[in-house]
């Protein structure tokens, strides 16, 4: 999915719920889910996953 679809994903989830998004609140939102992403790719790295599968996938979050 491109960043653009997600820009407008975003947008009209928070346009659902009323909410009017700035430019700025939508590269914070950007940022967080980049860090969050990163965190994700480290777990796996540490839980020694390297093909991340949805069998898998709480290792990414994290979960025991």
């Amino acid at each position: 999915m491109s960043r653009l679809l997600t820009i407008i994903k975003v947008r009209e989830i928070f346009k659902r719920n009323k909410v009017q998004l700035t430019t700025d609140a939508i590269n914070l939102i950007d940022e967080h889910i980049y860090k969050e992403i990163e965190k994700m790719a480290k777990r796996c790295e540490s839980g020694n996953v390297k093909r991340l599968s949805a069998e898998l996938f709480w290792v990414a979050l994290g979960r025991r």
